[in-house]
C-alpha cells in the first residue's frame, strides 16, 4: 500500500509496466490429482488442503469401521491355514477386498491385542506350544493381506465370490435384473478402470456396442497362483524346483482358460438374450430392406431412363435413316434423271452425227468407201463420250465438206489407235496368262506338258459340260478330252485335276479371256449348218454360213429357248418362227443353231460317260 503523497512531492514515471501474460500450465503428479478433485468438487483448494482433508476422511473411516469377530477362529487348524478366509480371521469379512491397508493393520493390531499368546497366558489360558496354536492363522492372514502380490493372489480365488453364469431361461423375463449384478460382480477382475455399465432398455446403440465390445475383449487380472499344489521353496534341488514351476504354470494356465471361457459364456448368453440387440437387429434389417428397396427402385428408374433413352435413340436413328433413305432416293432419282438426260443427249448427238455423215454421203466417192465409213461412224458412236460427240458435231456443222471430212478422219484415227492399243494390251495379257498357265502346269509326263491353247479351251468346256456331282466326273472329262483333242496326248484323271486346279489359281480376267476364246472356237467350228428342209426337225444344215460375230447366249436367253422348245413341240406349224418370237433378240437361225449345239453337247457328254463306264 503506497503512502499518500505529501505536499510538494511530484510523481515521477520511471518506466512502463509490462502487460500481463497468461500462461497455460498443465498439472502433473499429485497436483494433477488435486486439480481433478477440485474440478469434480467445483472448489478452489490447494493440494495440501485436499491431502489433509483425505487424511481426515480416512481417520474418520478408521474410527467408524468395526471388526466382526470370527466365531470359528479358535477352531482353526494352523496346518490348514491356506484354506482359511484371511479376511474373516482379521474380522474384515464385511469389507473383504475393499479394505484398505490401514484398516487391515488396525484390524490386525486389535486382534493381536486380544488373541496374543502372552495375553491369553496372562489370563490363565492354557497355551499350545509351537506353531500349533491358532494364533499362527492370524499371522498367516496378516502376512498374506499386507503383501499386495499375495493379497491379489488370494483375492483371485475369493471363496465368497459367485462364479455362476445365468442361463437363458433365467434371463427370459427379467434380463436387466438378472445380468446387471452379474456383470458388476465380475467387473472387479478388469485390469482397465471405468468399466462401462450395462444400461437400460433405452440405451443407445453406441452404448450397447461399447459395453459388449469391452466384455468381448475383457482383460482379467485374475490369476490362480494361490492354488498351487506345490511350493517351489520346498524343493530340494534346482531340477525339482523347475519341475514344480512347470506344473504350477500348467495348472494356472488351465484355470485361466476356464475363467476366460466362463466370462465368454456370460457375455454370449447376455448378448443372445439382450432385447436391445434384438431391437437393433430388427432396425438394421428394416434399414437394409429400405436401402435395398430404394436401391431397387433407383435401379428400376435407371433402367426406365435407359429404356427411354434407347427408345429415343432408336426413334432418332429411324428418323435419320428415313431421312437418309429419302435423300438417297432423291439422289438416285436425280442421278437417274441426269443419266436419262445424258442418254438422250448422247442418243441425240449420235443421231446428229449419223445424219450429218449421211447427208455428206459419209464423205465417200463409192459404195465400198461409204460402207466402210459407215462402220467407222458407228464405231465412233459407240466409243465417244458426250463431250467428244458434241465437239465433233459442232466441227461438222460449222465447216465445209473437206474440213468436216478431215475432222471425222482424225477422230476415227484416234479411236482406231486407242482400239489397237487395247488389243495389244489384251494380247500381252493373254500371253502372260498362257505363260503362267504353262509354268503352273509344269511337271513330268504327258500331264505336265503339251497343254496348248486348244487343250485348255477343251478342258474348260469339259469342266462346264460335266459339272460337280457327275458320276466319275474327272474320268469322264479325261475321256472327253482324249476323244476331241488333236494334240495326240492321252490325259488321265489326275492330269485333268491338276490342270483344273492350276487354272482356278489364275486371275479372273485371264479365266474370262480363256472362256471367251473357247466359246469363239466352238462357234467357228459349228458355224456352217445345212439348209432347212423341214421346220420341225433341225437336223438339216443351213444354207448360209453362221455369223462369226454372233453374241454368246445368256442364261436368260437359254431359259427362254428351253421353255419355247417345250411350248411348241415338233408338230407345231412354223415352229421355229414362233420359238424365235419367244426369244427376244434372236432370229430363227440363231435358235436352230443353238438347238443343234445343245444336241451335240448332250451326245458328246453321253459318249464320254459311256467311255468312262467301259474303262471301269
Amino acid at each position: 500500500m503506497l503512502k499518500e503523497a505529501l505536499d510538494g512531492q511530484v510523481t515521477v514515471v520511471c518506466g512502463a509496466i509490462a502487460a500481463s501474460v497468461q500462461i497455460q500450465v498443465e498439472p502433473v503428479g499429485r497436483w494433477f490429482e488435486a486439480f481433478l478433485k477440485r474440478r469434480s468438487r467445483n472448489v478452489s483448494a490447494s493440494f495440501q488442503e485436499l491431502e489433509e482433508e483425505e487424511e481426515l476422511s480416512e481417520e474418520s473411516e478408521d474410527e467408524e469401521f468395526q471388526l466382526e469377530e470370527y466365531p470359528l477362529l479358535k477352531t482353526l487348524d494352523p496346518k490348514d491355514w491356506k484354506n482359511q478366509d484371511h479376511y474373516a480371521v482379521l474380522g474384515l469379512a464385511h469389507l473383504r477386498y475393499k479394505a484398505t491397508q490401514k484398516q487391515i493393520k488396525a484390524a490386525h493390531k486389535a486382534i493381536v491385542l486380544k488373541h496374543h499368546p502372552d495375553k491369553r497366558k496372562a489370563a490363565g489360558e492354557q497355551i499350545v506350544e509351537g506353531d500349533n496354536d491358532y494364533f499362527t492363522c492370524i499371522t498367516k492372514a496378516i502376512e498374506t493381506l499386507s503383501d499386495p502380490v499375495r493379497r491379489r493372489a488370494f483375492d483371485s480365488i475369493d471363496p465368497t465370490f459367485d462364479n455362476a453364469v445365468p442361463s437363458k431361461g433365467e434371463a427370459k423375463e427379467n434380463f436387466f435384473q438378472v445380468f446387471t449384478p452379474v456383470f458388476e460382480r465380475n467387473a472387479r477382475w478388469s485390469t482397465k478402470k471405468h468399466v462401462p455399465k450395462m444400461g437400460g432398455q433405452d440405451a443407445s446403440f453406441e452404448e450397447v456396442d461399447n459395453f459388449y465390445s469391452f466384455w468381448y475383449n475383457f482383460d482379467s487380472w485374475r490369476e490362480f497362483s494361490y492354488l498351487d499344489e506345490e511350493e517351489k521353496e520346498k524343493a530340494e534341488c534346482r531340477d525339482e524346483r523347475r519341475w514344480i514351476e512347470k506344473q504350477n504354470r500348467a495348472s494356472r494356465a488351465q484355470r485361466k482358460k476356464e475363467e476366460m471361457n466362463r466370462i465368454r459364456t456370460l457375455v454370449d448368453t447376455a448378448y443372445s438374450c439382450d432385447p436391445r440387440i434384438k431391437k437393433f437387429k430388427e432396425e438394421e434389417k428394416a434399414r437394409k430392406e429400405s436401402e435395398k428397396k430404394a436401391k431397387a427402385e433407383a435401379k428400376k428408374r435407371e433402367q426406365e431412363e435407359r429404356e427411354r433413352a434407347r427408345q429415343a435413340e432408336m426413334e432418332a436413328a429411324r428418323l435419320a435413316k428415313e431421312k437418309e433413305e429419302e435423300e438417297a432416293k432423291q439422289a438416285a432419282l436425280l442421278a437417274k434423271k441426269e443419266k436419262d438426260m445424258q442418254k438422250k443427249a448422247i442418243k441425240k448427238e449420235r443421231q446428229k452425227l449419223r445424219t450429218t455423215c449421211k447427208n455428206w454421203n459419209y464423205f465417200a466417192d463409192n459404195e465400198a468407201e461409204s460402207v466402210k465409213m459407215m462402220e467407222e461412224v458407228e464405231k465412233l458412236c459407240d466409243r465417244l463420250e458426250l463431250v467428244s460427240l458434241q465437239s465433233l458435231n459442232e466441227v461438222l456443222a460449222s465447216g465445209n465438206k473437206e474440213e468436216s471430212k478431215a475432222a471425222l478422219e482424225k477422230q476415227v484415227q484416234e479411236v482406231n489407235t486407242l482400239l489397237q492399243r487395247e488389243r495389244e494390251a489384251e494380247v500381252q495379257a493373254q500371253q502372260a496368262a498362257r505363260a503362267a498357265a504353262e509354268q503352273a502346269s509344269g511337271g513330268g509326263g504327258a500331264g505336265g506338258r503339251g497343254w496348248n491353247e486348244e487343250d485348255l479351251q477343251l478342258l474348260i468346256k469339259a469342266v462346264n459340260l460335266f459339272p460337280a456331282g457327275t458320276n466319275a466326273r474327272w474320268e469322264v472329262i479325261a475321256n472327253y478330252m482324249n476323244l476331241h483333242s488333236t494334240s495326240g496326248l492321252r490325259r488321265t484323271a489326275k492330269d485333268v485335276i491338276n490342270k483344273a486346279k492350276n487354272l482356278q489359281k489364275l486371275d479372273p480376267h485371264q479365266k474370262e479371256e480363256i472362256n471367251k476364246k473357247a466359246f469363239e472356237k466352238f462357234r467357228k467350228e459349228h458355224s456352217a449348218v445345212p439348209p432347212t428342209v423341214d421346220n420341225a426337225v433341225p437336223s438339216e444344215r443351213f444354207d448360209t454360213p453362221a455369223d462369226a460375230n454372233a453374241a454368246a447366249w445368256t442364261s436368260e436367253e437359254q431359259k427362254l429357248l428351253e421353255q419355247a422348245l417345250k411350248t411348241y413341240p415338233v408338230s407345231t406349224p412354223e415352229r421355229w418362227e414362233k420359238i424365235a418370237e419367244a426369244v427376244p433378240g434372236r432370229t430363227k437361225k440363231d435358235c436352230m443353231r443353238r438347238y443343234k449345239e445343245l444336241v451335240e453337247l448332250v451326245k458328246a457328254k453321253k459318249a464320254a460317260q459311256d467311255a468312262a463306264k467301259t474303262k471301269k
